[in-house]
């Protein structure tokens, strides 16, 4: 069977899939831009300075998506010359949804063009704390034909794919140096998992989905090289999961 027709298979299973769902039009553009993903040099650039941006060269999602999906609204939403951008402001609190002292907050832009189509994804310098750059984009080329979990509706991309990378990992006492102590430390086989709690400041949630403002971000370090070795999340409804050492090259671990 070619590589055509299980593209086609799959964009056929998963209509009938989101057609059962009230946002089955959300659902349908979030697909085509998984079928991007493929070919990612093609529809996608990579820019990184102090933060990291992923620009869609042929931009398909609506900023109307994202409310529908997620449930949440931006901080902050401030107008373009050539369209808008919404600031999602995530600030650490305590078990008690309080902020922190001293403060600790990073943010997520989305920008869109004057037709609402989503032109780039933005992550501030403290995000990469915990998703370096080189990683974070290995990750994202890893969903080019990655494996769809229908009963969750996610995507589990595929590390083999992609080219390994020879950086080190950034170590305990350099992540803890900017997020300051964790909400709790659970040991886990050889790894520790340092648990950071992090609310999202929205004007708006839609009623019932308000545990989807705070984030639980889970950080695993192995025990003997002290070396962030996975991620997880959840920020603003996009769950994010990395597990660096499937992308770091052998000679580097």
């Amino acid at each position: 069977m070619t590589s055509l027709t299980h593209r086609s298979l799959r964009f056929i299973c998963l209509i009938l899939i989101a057609c059962s769902l009230s946002a089955c039009v959300y659902w349908m553009r979030a697909y085509q831009v998984y079928l991007q993903m493929s070919e990612f040099d093609r529809y996608f650039d990579v820019v990184v300075s102090d933060d990291f941006s992923l620009h869609f060269k042929k931009p398909i999602m609506l900023s109307e998506d994202f409310v529908s999906l997620s449930k949440l609204h931006a901080s902050e939403e401030t107008a373009l010359a050539d369209g808008k951008k919404w600031r999602y402001w995530f600030r650490k609190v305590n078990g008690y949804k309080k902020p922190v002292t001293p403060e600790v907050k990073f943010y997520s832009d989305l920008t869109f063009n004057k037709q609402n189509q989503l032109t780039a994804w933005t992550f501030s310098s403290l995000f990469l704390q915990i998703a370096p750059p080189k990683f974070l984009e290995a990750s994202l080329r890893s969903l080019g034909g990655a494996e769809i979990n229908k009963a969750e509706m996610q995507l589990q991309g595929n590390s083999a794919a992609v080219e390994k990378i020879a950086d080190d990992l950034p170590k305990k006492d350099t992540i803890i140096a900017k997020l300051g102590k964790p909400f709790e430390i659970k040991p886990d086989k050889g790894q520790e998992i340092y648990t950071y709690l992090f609310l999202l400041d929205t004007p708006h949630i839609d009623k019932g989905y308000e545990d989807r403002a705070l984030s639980e971000v889970k950080l695993s370090f192995d025990k003997k090289s002290h070396e962030l070795v996975r991620m997880a999340g959840r920020f603003a409804g996009l769950k994010i999961s990395i597990n660096y050492r499937k992308f770091q090259d052998e000679k580097a671990k």
